[in-house]
């Protein structure tokens, strides 16, 4: 049975309704409807351009938007980012924004939430999830690889213990081995109860771990269904994913 047959709207982490971004005078997204259940990895896959960036940064509250932004029932729509990130939502950029000049270890350290008395992550739960990670723990964030520093840009925020996270190409130019990597990642996010928003490139990858996908094409939803929906909808992809 689906998740989506299997839980109630209750169940909803996120509901997104209506949703309109600006860019100063530009109207970016134009209606986006879409939602996410507790512990559920959803996709969201389109071209470059469709609107799939600018759909997370207007939940995290970086973009000027309009509509609702339910988290757990409660219109999240116009507050700040750092108010946001503080109800339990995380996010990963695609420009993986580190600090250099720290150690990885210093790195994770400052995505720990102050004030927080426990969380479900530790940091020898980063090093299990990247082993990489623990060999480079000293070594300063500056002169990792693109790959490595992927790999700390998801563990500090993860540090943070979000309730859903939402994660922006993270295996954009990353070798086939760190690509499974990510994708174990994913799956333990999914096996401790941690909601995800997965911006995608890659079609296999997205569809191989996720629950549900939505597709978007000219800054709208275009599809909404499971992986194997998507993959029996020949048109679906040949008009709004196919280069």
């Amino acid at each position: 049975m689906s998740i989506e047959a299997a839980q109630t709207p209750a169940q909803r982490a996120l509901e997104v309704r209506e949703l309109q971004a600006f860019y100063g005078k530009s109207h970016i997204l134009q209606g986006v409807d879409l939602h996410v259940y507790e512990g559920e990895i959803v996709a969201l896959l389109g071209r470059n351009g469709a609107g799939r960036s600018t759909t997370v940064k207007a939940i995290m509250g970086m973009v000027d938007t309009q509509g609702e932004i339910l988290w757990r029932g409660k219109n999240i729509q116009g507050m700040k980012p750092y108010e946001i990130a503080h109800l339990g939502l995380g996010y990963v950029p695609e420009n993986r924004d580190i600090f250099p000049k720290l150690t990885v270890h210093q790195n994770l350290m400052l995505g720990e939430k102050a004030g927080r008395k426990s969380s479900r992550w530790t940091f020898e739960d980063m090093y299990r999830l990247f082993p990489r990670l623990r060999e480079r723990q000293h070594t300063e964030a500056g002169v990792l690889s693109g790959g490595e520093q992927q790999m700390l840009t998801l563990c500090r925020t993860l540090m943070g213990d979000p309730d859903l996270i939402m994660i922006d190409e993270p295996t954009e130019g990353l070798a086939p081995a760190v690509v499974r990597q990510v994708a174990d990642y994913l799956r333990e996010l999914r096996r401790r109860g941690v909601s995800v928003i997965l911006v995608e490139q890659k079609l296999a990858i997205a569809l191989e771990i996720s629950d549900r996908v939505y597709v978007m094409g000219d800054r709208r939803i275009v599809f909404e269904g499971t992986p194997s929906e998507l993959k029996a909808d020949a048109s679906i992809r040949r008009e709004w994913l196919e280069v």
